[in-house]
């Protein structure tokens, strides 16, 4: 049975055209690249499986449809990201492959203009749609509305690992963010964990040799480059001494910058950011060119390492720019 969008958004069954199933030809482009699916959560289908494929299948979890073509070259972008984020769902939703090229019949009723063309169903229903190649991120954004916000596993286990660092405990963190990132490799958050959780158990050199090893593209994500900054901060900081004799030390002469610059490292080191800060923006203030620009540096690297977000970066970044343009 063909499936038909009838103008009040409902769907109707029709009758087939006569012939049978499409021929077994070009199939979609898939993540592995060798045509093959994920089980039952992908599949390739035509205007004779929709009902059963699609509409029906829709009453027990969402589905989507990707319409495609071989010679559309987004579709060769789009596909391989569907089936790497159904996958990852978990079963929280399948993907429907339907060659535009073998089911014209079915675009027709399906309105399908331009490839890549991609229809949510939800309970037998077209929920939801767009064109063309979205980036990942606007697509797992896509996917999460249409299953209610409902997290993948692979969320949920960064959640957990994420949970684990706040809660101090990087080797569990470490484990969890290994777990993710061996099921996907380039998943940047997994990879930024993993570094982070390695920079707080001590592990420098791992996680160096990590950085060293990423290809371009991954090395240049924020949450790398942030853990970069945090590993280069925690090669900075080492063994910085004791931050109530260098505070001592400040007190006795405010204008030794180098004991001033070695307590804001030793107050971050013990997780006291917001007065390690204070300490290097008062350096900048009393002598901004030091040390080659060496406070400015420093606050960037605690910026960075906090992340662009955090509230201390936000008000150290505009407490910066006012000593420095003042």
């Amino acid at each position: 049975m063909a499936f038909i969008l009838n103008p009040d958004g409902t769907t109707s069954p029709k009758p087939a055209a006569d012939g049978g199933p499409a021929a077994n030809g070009d199939q979609a482009p898939t993540a592995g690249g060798d045509g093959t699916t994920g089980g039952d959560l992908i599949k390739d289908s035509n205007i004779q499986g929709f009902m059963q494929d699609v509409i029906e299948a829709s009453r027990d979890i969402p589905v989507l449809v990707d319409f495609w073509a071989p010679w559309c070259g987004p579709c060769k972008q789009l596909t391989p990201l569907l089936e790497k984020l159904v996958n990852q769902a978990g079963g929280l939703v399948r993907l429907v492959k339907i060659n535009a090229d073998e089911n014209q019949d079915l675009c027709l009723q399906m309105r399908v203009q331009s490839l890549p063309t991609v229809y949510a169903f939800k309970d037998g229903q077209p929920v939801d749609a767009f064109m063309g190649a979205l980036p990942e991120s606007q697509l797992k954004a896509f996917i999460e509305k249409l299953t209610d916000g409902a997290k993948a596993p692979l969320d949920q286990a960064l959640e957990q690992a994420h949970a684990a660092m706040e809660e101090g405990d990087a080797a569990l963190a470490l484990e969890i963010f290994k777990e993710v990132q061996a099921q996907d490799p380039q998943n940047v958050p997994a990879l930024g964990g993993i570094l982070r959780a390695q920079i707080a158990l001590g592990q420098l050199d791992a996680a160096t040799e990590i950085i060293d090893s990423l290809p371009a593209n991954l090395r240049a994500k924020a949450e790398i480059e942030a853990a970069a900054s945090a590993l280069e901060l925690a090669r900075d900081v080492g063994d910085t001494g004791d931050p109530q004799a260098l505070r001592a030390q400040v007190e006795a002469d405010p204008k030794d910058h180098q004991a001033r610059f070695d307590l804001s490292l030793a107050l971050f080191a013990r997780g006291e950011a917001e007065q390690a800060i204070d300490e290097l923006l008062e350096l900048v203030r009393r002598d901004r060119a030091w040390n080659e620009d060496a406070a400015r540096k420093q606050l960037v690297k605690i910026f960075d390492t906090l992340g662009g977000t955090h509230e201390l970066t936000v008000l150290g970044r505009r407490r910066l720019s006012s000593v420095l343009f003042s």
